[in-house]
């Protein structure tokens, strides 16, 4: 006999709801407040809809399209025929699990490595990945991040445009793949971030305001927001929160990365991501493990990382991008749109010390005041994550570039250094440890005509008013754009890409066995500079990390036993004499 399945959807403003079944008869809901439900037990595969004030007289249509006005779950675990198609039930099999001894990890302080499934590895999954984890264990990463994999429309794309926030991209692996994934990870010492998406929801296969108030008339860059605090909101917040707790619990990620929380429209009095923060906690303790918050934030707010007992919200770390923007002028002399105001010796040292370089200061890519200073007293400086590069700076140049197309060898080195000798929570970005010469474009494939030709023209357009030529910019739609963006995993092998993967193993194995490097408190750095000459040192306890940013020869006056360096150096009593876009770690001598 078959066993009776649950099921439950909330529409608060229908007057009927109906389940199909496989190719059954709709089957009546019970209302029950706002929310409709019903038990009853499959006689196929339990492929599931549901129809909103109205009657079914067939079920879905055999090819999994939706059909109709049979509509797929908001919460479905699984979409094996993709977002317009049919859900399917899914529970993970616990005998898949082997991460029992897994206790897990702070992300404080850890290296990060971000990836994106799809381009990876050149078949695009799971599974594949999971081949190439014993590489990040060598490199001495402690998490792996992955890009968003929930349900969008199409075969690829960055995983932004999601709107099956429950279900897992089929053609990644699904959600079995995903365990899969999650549990290799595990059991070779490797924590799991999931990279989650709730500011907007994608263009194709968003059927959740059928159901109700999931959004409201207000919108940000990429499309409606979410319901959190007007009518009828208690709900969608639940669906949010449930949602990043299923990860956390059922799929035993360890932490999460919230994307673009500046674009949650929150005015309660409790905000979404405290109250997530508080969620999120309390499940840390249920498990005896640690789980944790990331916050993609432009707002330069300590507010999101400090400890709720001093008025903030909770969360274990953000994104900094002040101090890429930082690195990154300074390192390549760039200084268009937002790095306008970035590039200087002084900007470098602030952000190195302070964390944020707008801080309560004038923003003259924003023309008003932005940010807030950190209080180093309070905010452990492990709670910034920084990078050279990930897949937002590298995505949304006009080619989809890597710095390793415009920067020498040694100018990649100084970066590196920089970011993981830094008081910061270091992370990468897949390929950047060998310098891979791939490029990682913005990529898209919308099957809707009328949406992939939007999506292209938009992007030409965007880089052509800034004086790109049109035939430059990749078409997103285009497939090629896609394959381009895999990695290419034979070049670590070549031996200008295999000299750049020792020293970032060196520079990751350093930061391990350094008690200064791992300091965890802005107070703990310490810099100098000549800009005229063009060095910088950065000083960590008695070990300092001197770069020379200058292309030619130059006399540092600091005196070092070094430990690391990317060219050698000659050293004296009173300093070291350098190649230009060179990198020495070492401790001083009158330290």
């Amino acid at each position: 006999m078959a066993q009776q399945q649950t099921y439950e959807v909330w529409a608060p403003d229908a007057t009927s709801v109906s389940v199909v079944i496989d190719d059954g008869d709709p089957v009546a809901m019970q209302a029950d407040g706002s929310w409709w439900r019903t038990s009853t037990a499959p006689t196929g595969p339990g492929r599931y809809g549901f129809v909103i004030d109205g009657d079914k007289d067939n079920g879905a249509d055999q090819d999994g399209g939706a059909g109709g006005d049979v509509l797929p779950d908001p919460r479905s675990p699984r979409l094996p025929d993709g977002v317009h198609g049919l859900s399917a039930p899914f529970t993970v099999d616990d005998d898949l699990w082997a991460d029992g001894e897994w206790q897990g990890r702070a992300i404080a302080g850890a290296v990060i490595y971000e990836l994106h499934i799809g381009t990876f590895t050149p078949d695009g999954t799971f599974d594949s990945a999971v081949e190439r984890l014993d590489h990040l264990v060598d490199l001495g990463v402690g998490f792996v991040e992955v890009m968003p994999v929930n349900g969008f429309n199409g075969t690829h794309n960055w995983g932004y445009d999601g709107v099956a926030w429950y279900a897992v991209h089929e053609i990644y692996g699904g959600p079995a793949g995903f365990a899969r994934f999650v549990d290799a990870c595990h059991t070779r010492g490797l924590g799991v971030v999931l990279d989650v998406v709730y500011n907007h929801l994608g263009p194709s296969g968003n059927y959740l305001p059928r159901f109700g108030p999931y959004l409201t008339d207000g919108a940000n860059t990429w499309g409606q927001s979410l319901n959190l605090d007007q009518a009828q909101s208690d709900p969608v917040r639940e669906y949010i929160l449930d949602n990043a707790l299923r990860w956390l619990r059922v799929f035993h990620v360890d932490a999460l990365r919230l994307d673009a929380v500046h674009a949650l429209v929150d005015h309660t009095a409790i905000h979404l991501l405290e109250e997530l923060a508080v969620r999120t906690d309390a499940l840390a303790a249920e498990l005896g493990r640690p789980l944790s918050l990331i916050a993609e934030s432009d707002l330069n707010d300590p507010r999101l990382i400090t400890d709720r007992g001093l008025g903030g919200y909770g969360l274990a770390a953000q994104w900094d991008d002040d101090v890429h923007h930082a690195i990154h002028t300074t390192v390549s002399g760039e200084r268009q749109g937002y790095y306008g105001d970035f590039g200087s010796y002084e900007c470098l040292a602030t952000v190195l010390t302070g964390g944020f370089f707008h801080a309560a200061t004038y923003s003259s890519f924003r023309r008003r005041r932005h940010g807030r200073p950190i209080d180093p007293a309070v905010v452990p400086s492990t709670s910034l994550v920084v990078y050279t590069c990930n897949h937002d700076q590298i995505g949304n140049r006009a080619i989809g570039d890597r710095p390793t197309a415009y920067l020498t060898p040694g100018q990649l080195a100084i970066k590196a250094a920089l970011v993981l000798t830094s008081a910061f929570t270091p992370m990468l970005f897949m390929g950047e440890e060998w310098g891979a010469s791939t490029p990682f474009q913005f990529f898209t494939s919308h099957p809707e005509p009328e949406l992939g030709e939007a999506t292209a023209t938009g992007r030409i357009k965007e880089f052509a008013d800034h004086g790109w030529d049109a035939e430059e910019i990749p078409d997103p739609q285009d497939p090629a754009t896609f394959t381009r963006s895999k990695l290419d995993w034979s070049e670590p092998e070549e031996p200008a890409h295999r000299r750049v993967l020792e020293f970032y193993r060196s520079l990751i194995a350093l930061r391990a066995g350094s008690p200064d490097i791992a300091a965890n408190s802005l107070t703990s750095v310490e810099v100098e500079f000549d800009a005229d000459a063009g060095w910088f040192a950065m000083h960590r306890g008695e070990l300092s990390t001197v770069v020379v940013l200058s292309p030619a020869d130059t006399v540092v006056p600091i005196a070092l036993e070094p430990v690391l360096l990317w060219d050698p150096v000659t050293t004296t009593d009173t300093g070291l004499t350098s190649t230009g876009h060179n990198v020495v770690i070492g401790r001083r001598i009158d330290a």
